[in-house]
């Protein structure tokens, strides 16, 4: 029986299966984001994302179990020096993918997996969300454009015949010219 045994083989034997996430993995942690197949970046996201919970304690059991599922001093170097210290806070959910549609070939659902912290055009939207004040209701709003408007009509009325006055200043002097012509 298969009982509690549910993770994606990916059509491929045991040490292809680990070959291809280690190198996955790597890519992941180098260039920090990497364009896949959905299924593939389903199962590079569970096989990541415990390493990088292990870098947030940089001792050398640490790095030495790292090094044994990535085999790539650069990418376990690149986890612990950079990649840990941003994450130090982050309780969990280091990765995200997003779905990019088929694939023109194969028609295999296609997207990018990234760490969540190096993408920064997603940092400058949530930081820019948290700036903008909420609206509460939609009477409070009517409430604030009517005093507006209240407090701006006996500008306006005041400004008017200002205006009125320069009109007819001018529109004498027009006629004026007229007649004399």
């Amino acid at each position: 029986m298969r009982h509690r045994k549910k993770f994606n083989h990916l059509s491929r034997t045991s040490a292809h299966r680990k070959a291809m996430l280690s190198n996955m993995a790597s890519s992941l942690i180098i260039h920090k984001r990497i364009k896949t197949t959905l299924a593939k970046a389903k199962a590079l996201r569970m096989y990541v994302e415990p390493l990088i919970n292990k870098s947030k304690t940089d001792n050398t059991h640490s790095r030495r179990i790292v090094f044994s599922h990535l085999q790539n001093k650069e990418a376990v170097s690149e986890l612990f020096r950079e990649i840990s210290e941003k994450v130090a806070s982050r309780p969990g959910g280091y990765t995200r993918i997003l779905k990019l549609g088929n694939r023109q070939g194969d028609a295999a659902e296609v997207c990018y997996i990234e760490l969540v912290d190096y993408n920064e055009n997603m940092l400058s939207d949530s930081s820019g969300a948290a700036k903008k004040s909420t609206r509460r209701s939609r009477r409070g709003s009517k409430k604030a454009t009517a005093e507006t408007t209240a407090a701006a009509a006996p500008a306006e009325k005041a400004a008017a015949p200002a205006a009125e006055e320069t009109q007819e200043s001018k529109a004498p002097e027009a006629g004026e010219e007229k007649k004399e012509e």
